[in-house]
């Protein structure tokens, strides 16, 4: 869950980090050794974001890989996310980006609101953060997208995978539900939150942070009407905020503290009811656009991450096995950095891998350590700090609300200190060009 809820921060600083990506040629051949056992070097579980990402990267850079999805087709439900320009260095370098930004409108700005609609903050991305660039993205789209660009019969949809088993020098074992095996060189854990491959590695599950979020894609036949900016709207306990996607759509949320996850609640109905009660007595716009959207598209979730703490968190690999995402790293999504981070995180491993694979287990495992110690110090900081920005936001207490909205946001905020964990370069990812003789 990688959509943005908040634009707070409370430590900012500078996280700047690049990749370069090396083209690089290789050829990958798999052939079953019995009838039960297929042999594939490469295996991407999880056919989300972060999976077709890995495997598209792989792709580019000369590595065939098949993905494992578990659903029959693309899992194209959920809303939008929004990305920012760090996500979209690692879309252009996949040669994805401007394809992309035809479907989306570019976000000119924020504006913030206490919830009788008074505004305490607005901002201009151009003025204050120059060379920002921020969208917030059909989840169906960009999953769509990126499989297109994959080799056919890349996805093997129905394969959900069972159990995991190393096998020493030979890789790793995969037991599917359906009785299929497969022994794979190296195996990518892209498989979500819940990520059985994680929790095969010793990594225990993401927690609850007490806050629940409603979430919606509005449609508008005639054109949505609203400007093209971030809307934040600031309660006690409650926040919530809309942003336009595209000519007619827009994305909402509804953002509430809970004791607990709760119980699944599967009426779109009652869902709708519940997310209009919320914010009863929040501005109009807000109202209009949950009111404008089809129940059953709306979701609910708890909001959940993990800490990778130095010395107490397995790493990220484990003898040819190693995460991506949000099977490694969940976190809130108060940043706007879910989806962010499991793209970069993508074209780094990527970059590790490509000149490791051919070179057998040890330079494959010396690839996944220097991802792994890489990318930790990027994605730990900022779980960290999204995990204390909605603690921040999320106040329900009368007079430290007050202080938020009339002096924290108003006064302290500074947008372009805030925005620098969005510095990410990518160089395009190019076949090698082939020489003639």
């Amino acid at each position: 869950m990688a959509s943005s809820t908040s634009l707070l921060s409370l430590t900012p600083s500078l996280i700047r980090t690049s990749c370069k990506l090396p083209r690089v040629a290789c050829s990958l051949d798999s052939s079953a050794a019995t009838s039960s056992v297929s042999k594939q070097d490469v295996v991407v579980v999880g056919g989300g974001i972060a999976g077709l990402a890995v495997s598209l990267s792989l792709h580019k850079l000369g590595v065939n890989s098949i993905v494992l999805e578990q659903g029959r087709a693309l899992r194209t439900g959920g809303t939008s996310l929004t990305l920012f320009k760090n996500g979209w260095r690692v879309l252009d370098s996949l040669g994805v980006g401007d394809e992309l930004r035809q479907n989306f409108l570019p976000i000119q700005g924020m504006v913030m609101k206490s919830e009788n609609g008074t505004e305490l903050r607005s901002f201009s991305f151009d003025e204050e953060a120059p060379g920002q660039e921020v969208r917030a993205v059909e989840r169906r789209i960009l999953l769509e997208t990126l499989a297109n660009k994959l080799p056919p019969n890349t996805i093997s949809y129905s394969s959900r995978v069972k159990s995991v088993n190393a096998q020493g020098g030979d890789g790793t074992l995969l037991k599917l539900e359906d009785g299929r095996q497969i022994l794979a060189k190296l195996v990518i854990g892209c498989d979500g939150v819940n990520s059985p491959i994680a929790k095969w590695m010793g990594f225990s599950d993401a927690k609850f942070v007490g806050h629940c979020a409603f979430r919606g894609l509005a449609e508008y036949s005639d054109g949505q009407p609203f400007e093209s900016k971030v809307n934040y709207i600031y309660g006690a306990g409650i926040r919530a905020g809309f942003v336009p996607v595209s000519k007619s759509k827009v994305y909402w949320f509804v953002c509430f503290n809970s004791d607990s996850p709760g119980m699944r609640n599967t009426d779109p109905s009652q869902l709708k009811k519940e997310a209009l009660n919320l914010v009863k007595n929040f501005p109009s716009d807000l109202l209009e656009a949950i009111n404008s959207t089809k129940a059953e598209s709306i979701i609910k979730t708890p909001l959940v991450d993990r800490w990778l703490w130095p010395g107490r968190s397995p790493p990220a690999y484990r003898n040819g096995v190693v995460l991506v995402g949000d099977a490694w790293h969940p976190m809130t999504p108060n940043l706007g950095q879910g989806a962010c981070c499991a793209l970069e995180d993508s074209v780094v491993l990527a970059t590790k891998l490509s000149g490791a694979i051919n070179k057998g287990e040890e330079a494959i495992n010396q690839a996944m350590k220097e991802y792994s110690e890489e990318r930790w110090y990027r994605v730990f900081p900022l779980t960290v700090r999204a995990s204390l920005v909605g603690s921040l936001v999320q106040w329900d207490n009368p007079l430290v609300c007050a202080l938020r909205n009339y002096v924290f946001i108003p006064k302290l905020v500074r947008l372009g200190p805030f925005l620098e964990h969005t510095n990410f370069e990518c160089e395009l990812i190019e076949p090698e060009p082939v020489v003639s003789s």
